[in-house]
C-alpha cells in the first residue's frame, strides 16, 4: 500500500524534490525488513489481549490421544488457548498489505491462500472447541474429506491463476519450467535459457500446485503438537524460501546461480518476511510453556503458503528438502495408519506423529523441539548449497 502510494505520488515528489525522502521504499529488502518487523510487533503487542480474549471465550485446547501416557503428559496444557493462528494471519496480511506491491498478482494470490486456509482451519477449530456447548453436536471439527476438498479447491484455483500470471506473451515463460535438482536453466550466466528445458502444461502445473499446497498444509498441521515445534521450523524454512524469492526475481542473481528467473516473484519476499516476523512473534507466546497454540487456523495456512511460494519460484524440490522434518512427520502418520490397518492392530512407531514416538521413548519435549530446529537449519543450508551444484 505504501509502495503503491509512492508509485502514484512519484511524479509529484520528484517535481518538488521530495522523492529522496521516500525512495528507500523502492528497495525490496527494506520493505521486506519492515514487513517482518511490523508483523513481529503486532503479534507481540496484541498477544496478551488476544490470549485474554480467547480465555474469556473459553477457546482452549482439549486434545485427547488414545495413549494414556500422552494424556497424562499433556494434562498441564489442558485448556491452553488455541486458534492463535488468527493473530499470525492478521499480522502477515496487514504487514504485506502495507509494504508489498498490491498490484502484483503473486501477492494477491498469496493473501487469498492465507485467508482461505486460515478460514478453513478456524472453522475446524471452532467446531471442535464448541462441540460440548452445542446441544446434540456430533461432529468434532470438519470431516477429513471436507478439509481436503477446501485444500484441493484453493490449490486448483491458485494453480490455474498462477499459471496465467506467469504466461509471457509470445514465448514460453520460465515460470512454467520443470526445475529439477542440479539442472541448469542457463548453460552459463550470459546465455539464454537452455533449449533442453521442459515446460509444464497448465494441467500438470495446476496438479503440482494443489499437491504442494495440500501436502505442505497437512504436513505443518500434523507437526504442530509441541510448544514451538511447528512455528520454529516454519521460521527456518521460510527464511530459506525468502532468500530464494530474492534470487528468482532478480535476473542477474538467477542467471548467476543458473535457476529460473521469474519476473516480479521477488515481491513474495515481503510475504515471507512478514511470515517470519509473525511466527517469531507467535513463538514469544508459544515457547514452552505455551500461553497459546496456533491450532489448525495457523498450521493449515502456513503450510499452504510455503507450498504456493515454492511453485511460483519453481523451487518445489528445494522446499521439500528444506521441509524434511515436516515430511517425516506426515510420513510417520501415513505409515502408522496404513500399517495399523493392514496388520489389524500392529504399529511401526510407539505413537504418531514421530515427535510423540520420540517423547514416549524418553526424550523431553524441549529437547525434541530444539533438535528438530537444528535438523531444519541443516536441511535449509543443504538445500541452498545444492543451488551451486549445477
Amino acid at each position: 500500500m505504501l509502495f503503491n502510494l509512492l508509485e502514484s505520488l512519484r511524479p509529484f515528489l520528484m517535481e518538488h524534490g521530495l522523492y529522496r525522502f521516500f525512495m528507500v521504499l523502492d528497495q525490496l529488502g527494506f520493505r521486506a525488513a519492515l514487513a517482518g518487523g511490523l508483523a513481529f510487533a503486532i503479534v507481540v503487542a496484541a498477544g496478551p489481549r488476544f490470549i485474554r480474549w480467547l480465555r474469556e471465550k473459553k477457546i482452549g485446547d482439549k486434545a485427547q490421544f488414545d495413549v494414556a501416557e500422552l494424556n497424562a503428559a499433556l494434562a498441564s496444557k489442558a485448556n491452553t488457548p488455541t486458534m492463535g493462528g488468527l493473530l499470525i494471519a492478521a499480522a502477515i496480511v496487514a504487514s504485506t498489505a502495507l509494504f508489498a506491491d498490491m498490484t502484483n498478482s503473486y501477492i494477491q494470490y498469496a493473501l487469498i491462500v492465507i485467508l482461505w486456509l486460515a478460514g478453513v482451519g478456524a472453522a475446524d477449530d471452532w467446531l471442535k472447541l464448541t462441540a460440548s456447548s452445542r446441544p446434540g453436536a456430533s461432529r468434532q471439527g470438519l470431516y477429513a474429506w471436507e478439509k481436503l476438498v477446501f485444500q484441493l479447491g484453493i490449490g486448483l484455483l491458485i494453480g490455474f491463476f498462477t499459471y496465467k500470471a506467469g504466461t509471457a506473451p509470445g514465448s514460453e515463460s520460465l515460470a512454467h519450467v520443470l526445475n529439477l535438482p542440479f539442472q541448469k536453466t542457463y548453460d552459463n550466466p550470459s546465455a539464454p535459457p537452455s533449449p533442453h528445458l521442459f515446460y509444464l502444461p497448465m494441467l500438470v502445473y495446476t496438479v503440482i500446485t494443489l499437491l504442494m499446497m495440500t501436502g505442505m498444509s497437512n504436513a505443518v498441521n500434523i507437526t504442530d503438537g509441541m510448544d514451538g515445534l511447528a512455528g520454529g521450523i516454519t521460521v527456518i524454512v521460510t527464511l530459506g524460501l525468502m532468500l530464494l524469492c530474492f534470487i528468482a526475481g532478480f535476473e542477474d542473481a538467477a542467471k548467476f546461480l543458473l535457476v529460473p528467473y521469474i519476473p516480479t516473484s521477488d515481491e513474495l519476499a515481503v510475504v515471507c518476511a512478514a511470515t517470519v516476523g509473525g511466527c517469531l512473534g507467535f513463538l514469544w507466546w508459544n515457547a514452552s510453556p505455551a500461553a497459546v497454540f496456533m491450532g489448525d487456523t495457523g498450521a493449515l495456512f502456513l503450510g499452504g503458503l510455503l507450498g504456493y511460494v515454492s511453485v511460483v519460484i519453481r523451487q518445489e524440490i528445494v522446499l521439500l528438502v528444506m521441509s524434511g522434518v515436516f515430511l517425516v512427520e506426515i510420513a510417520s502418520v501415513v505409515l502408522q495408519v496404513g500399517y495399523f490397518k493392514a496388520t489389524k492392530g500392529k504399529r511401526i512407531f510407539r505413537c504418531a506423529p514421530y515427535h510423540w514416538h520420540l517423547h514416549r521413548g524418553g526424550w523431553q519435549e524441549t529437547k525434541i523441539v530444539a533438535r528438530f530446529w537444528i535438523v531444519s537449519i541443516l536441511l535449509v543450508a543443504l538445500a541452498l548449497a545444492s543451488l551451486k551444484l549445477r
